[in-house]
């Protein structure tokens, strides 16, 4: 039995590497995550250079697609792409898709008016707020745990251009989003007027890490995800990793 299934493990590697040889592209789904993924960016984004980079590297091409957030999940997972980046870790993705190792640290806070008052200290806190969201996100499992219990509630739209529209206009009063992505849209989509308007709250509600997703569909995804893992990790060995991101995690 072992002995197969080392067998089965070289052929998938060799032919990945056939593959590479001749010129093997693959399709990777993204979303609009600004400033880490994005169609409007020269890169793509710094997050689909390093996929892009890494994969290189191994002398495979890669198609950056860009979808709604949920299109690219339904499209990965029923083996239409080859990989989709970057989801946090849910249990229930486990069924369809193979994780990479962590390819990026995420800090999430509370966007809001300066002119609201607010402070939080558990989730319990934000009962009574209007929430804003984003289509398709997930916000760590405590926060999702409430959203299902009923005990938050949550208004969503497509992108965080919108949430801040609501935002500025009072519509919301609070709106969960990663650090770097939330100043990153407000510097691209809003006036310097209107940026001055907000503020976040300095306690993160959560530190996360977010993968790159192989589906269990397609038969080569193990022998990709183990190209991907090995030459990410030689990336942050090397310290290349780190040029990616030059405002740190």
């Amino acid at each position: 039995m072992r002995f197969k299934t080392c067998v089965a493990i070289f052929i998938a590697l060799f032919s990945l590497n056939l593959q590479a040889e001749e010129g093997l592209r693959i399709d990777v789904a993204l979303g609009e995550w600004p400033p880490y993924l994005s169609e409007s960016l020269e890169n793509k984004g710094a997050v689909a250079q390093l996929i892009t980079d890494i994969f290189a590297e191994e002398g495979i091409a890669v198609n950056l697609n860009f979808f709604p957030w949920g299109r690219a999940y339904a499209e990965t997972a029923n083996g239409a792409q080859d990989l989709m980046g970057v989801w946090m870790h849910k249990p229930e993705r486990e069924a369809d898709f193979y994780y990479s190792d962590p390819v990026l640290t995420e800090t999430f806070v509370f966007f809001h008016l300066k002119t609201f008052s607010f402070q939080w200290e558990s989730l319990s806190d934000l009962e009574e707020l209007t929430i804003g969201g984003d289509i398709g996100y997930s916000y760590g499992s405590a926060f999702d745990a409430a959203l299902d219990a009923g005990k938050l509630k949550i208004h969503r739209v497509a992108t965080p251009k919108q949430n801040f529209e609501k935002l500025i206009r009072g519509r919301i009063q609070v709106y969960p989003q990663e650090l770097n992505v939330g100043y990153a849209a407000l510097s691209q989509y809003f006036s310097e007027k209107d940026v001055q308007k907000i503020t976040h709250h300095p306690t993160a509600f959560l530190k996360n890490k977010s993968y790159v997703l192989f589906p269990k569909k397609l038969k080569s995804s193990p022998s990709l995800l183990a190209t991907f893992n090995a030459r990410l990790n030689q990336f942050k060995e090397t310290g290349r990793y780190a040029e990616y991101f030059d405002q740190g995690e």
